[in-house]
């Protein structure tokens, strides 16, 4: 019987050996393919760049890359190429963007999270999330045929009566042509196609706080501003600030709505109310019917639009690592 059970226990010996090693060998191509998962991700975002910097380097090698940043001028017949109106209009249709959309994002997520009854909150919560589902061509032509005579006949006409001639505000806000259309139209649809990803990230992050940190400032007599203000809002800061970038990268890189509703136009104008082209707008218009140096041209417009939205990503993680050491 001892002869037995010993043999028995060098089998099991034996077999959790290879077992082990089965294991080993799993983990070890676990490991490899995760691996290889997270160099593709990268060999693609070196691919990008690489593709977009090749493609427009005879762009910046006529123009210097200094030169084809800052020029205004963008003619198709002379051959003479400058990315600054496209850069300044996406910037300023971004930041419009953020301005209106932030703070409506805030207090939807507040809302559902503090104020709402019970019945109300979920009917609300999936009606913010549907907006993330429409097609940007959709908020496009919604903002073309709605909201832009909307803008024209109560913004424009009105705005130009009061600000016409003042030194400042009458050449931020004047609008030569009130048609509608231009940098402030393209930011407010944009603001509405960010709202849902901020708001939404906002309330889950929200949701995320222990119960028992509202309920004490509660019970010390804090009011609900002042729970959201000194409580809520400190905690979910660092999630606030990437719902922020997230909504951010969207508004620079939206191609569709924008080239509705900005006008399209390749100039520079110090007036919000007036067209004006983003670069993807820029890049969506002509790139089917570019060629030569115009090609090259809008190829080191991605590019840029590329380092834009790396810069911002920087930019991001800057200010979360900030807001964790605070």
């Amino acid at each position: 019987m001892s002869a037995i059970a010993t043999s028995e226990k060098v089998m099991a010996h034996h077999e959790a050996g290879r077992a082990r090693i089965s294991h080993g060998g799993f983990d070890r191509a676990f490991r490899a393919a995760s691996l290889g998962c997270a160099l593709l991700v990268l060999l693609v975002l070196v691919g990008i760049l690489g593709a977009t910097l090749w493609g427009g380097w005879p762009a910046f090698r006529e123009f210097g890359i200094l030169g084809f940043i800052t020029g205004t001028r963008w003619n198709v017949g002379a051959e003479q190429f400058g990315a600054w109106p496209a850069i300044a209009g996406t910037l300023a249709s971004a930041a419009i963007a953020l301005v209106a959309g932030v703070p409506i994002s805030l207090g939807i997520s507040v809302f559902l999270t503090q104020l709402a009854r019970g019945w109300m909150r979920r009917p609300i919560a999936t009606a913010v999330e549907l907006l993330a589902a429409v097609p940007s061509i959709i908020y496009g032509m919604w903002g073309l045929f709605v909201f832009a005579p909307l803008v024209a006949a109560f913004v424009q006409v009105p705005l130009n009566a009061v600000v016409e001639g003042l030194p400042l505000v009458g050449t931020l806000l004047y609008s030569r042509v009130p048609s509608g259309t231009g940098i402030f139209t393209a930011g407010i649809i944009l603001a509405l196609m960010i709202i849902p990803f901020i708001a939404s990230v906002t309330r889950d992050m929200l949701d995320q706080i222990p119960p028992v940190l509202r309920e004490s400032a509660f019970g010390i007599g804090c009011t609900t501003w002042e729970v959201v203000r000194h409580v809520l809002l400190p905690h979910a800061g660092v999630s606030i600030i990437g719902a922020v970038m997230l909504g951010l990268g969207r508004a620079l890189g939206e191609t569709m709505a924008v080239t509705f509703v900005i006008g399209n136009a390749n100039r520079l104008s110090p007036s919000i109310f007036d067209p004006g082209s983003t670069i993807a707008s820029r890049i969506a218009n002509e790139f089917n019917e570019a060629a030569g140096l115009q090609l090259s041209a809008l190829s080191a417009l991605g590019c840029i639009l590329f380092l834009v939205t790396f810069a911002v990503l920087i930019l991001a993680r800057l200010l979360i690592a900030r807001v964790k050491r605070i």
